[in-house]
């Protein structure tokens, strides 16, 4: 969860409209921060489920790489978009959409990097990479046409930020091809449960798990700036089914021995005690 300054943290009802104006302007504020502290850990073009480091090319969610190759795929939230340059690099056709114009740039910032070219387009309009498009749009009403997609992927990205996550499935069920997998990850729901710490202190149940009152971070005006939804693992469950997926498998990824580092509530202490992230993989009904 989030901890920016000089905000009042409270648990209230949030909208849809309200949650994305406030979660769009925070990663807008905090996109240079956000990659700055993170950007070594995710790399250029890795695919990492979470914050325990689980690769996709161990992992293999998305089905084998080497069936990637000339796979339309659409990544959802994604930010720098390291996800979709593994998915390039692997001979796939991704597309990489995100709310937040700042995040975006740094995706534009990582090809330049990389010796690529870039071409000028509109604000909310594909941004060509020389290797896949970025879009910013709302998750909520993507503009794309149906059936426009082999896969979707979503690494942390839209879902826990969302009021409405049936009206994003929806959606993204609407651009998948017949057979097409949708595979996103989320805080692991139990950790709502916990206090948002690494250390002892975060090992003690300190909330109702089935409290789903949003999480906010307010200005001094009561504004929210930063919002966050809690859903159990049988909202997310049902929430896939009404979408009009069907649930394949749900992983719940352990803490390597390898990873050392602390990434808000998320640590070494924790993670071999408690989940951290859930990963939920589906497939179009």
């Amino acid at each position: 969860m989030s901890q920016e300054e000089e905000a009042e943290a409270t648990r209230r009802g949030v909208e849809n409209t309200e949650s994305s104006r406030a979660n769009r302007g925070w990663w807008d504020r905090n996109a240079d921060d956000y990659q700055q502290e993170h950007g070594g850990f995710l790399g250029d073009d890795r695919f990492v489920w979470g914050p325990e480091g689980l690769d996709e090319e161990e992992a293999g969610l998305l089905g084998p790489a080497e069936d990637l190759k000339g796979r339309d795929v659409l990544e959802i939230g994604a930010g720098a978009a390291q996800c979709s340059r593994w998915l390039a690099a692997r001979g796939a056709r991704p597309v990489a959409l995100d709310l937040s114009y700042r995040q975006l740039q740094h995706a534009l910032r990582l090809h330049e990097d990389a010796g690529g070219t870039t071409e000028a387009a509109g604000r909310s309009a594909a941004r060509a990479t020389g290797a896949f498009p970025l879009v910013q749009a709302d998750a909520g009403a993507l503009p794309f046409a149906d059936g426009s997609f082999d896969l979707a992927c979503s690494a942390y990205g839209a879902i826990p930020f969302v009021a409405d996550p049936v009206r994003v499935m929806r959606e993204v069920r609407r651009v998948l091809r017949p057979g097409g997998r949708w595979v996103f990850s989320v805080t692991h729901p139990i950790r709502w449960a916990f206090p948002d710490e690494p250390g002892p202190e975060g090992l003690s149940v300190a909330a109702s798990y089935f409290d789903r009152t949003p999480y906010v971070e307010q200005d001094e005006s009561g504004r929210a700036v930063y919002v966050e939804h809690h859903r159990t693992v049988g909202d997310r469950v049902r929430d896939v089914v009404a979408a009009g997926f069907r649930l394949v498998d749900l992983v719940e990824p352990e803490w390597p021995d390898w990873n050392r580092q602390e990434w808000g509530g998320w640590s070494p202490l924790r993670g071999h005690l408690i989940p951290g992230t859930a990963i939920f993989v589906c497939a179009a009904a």
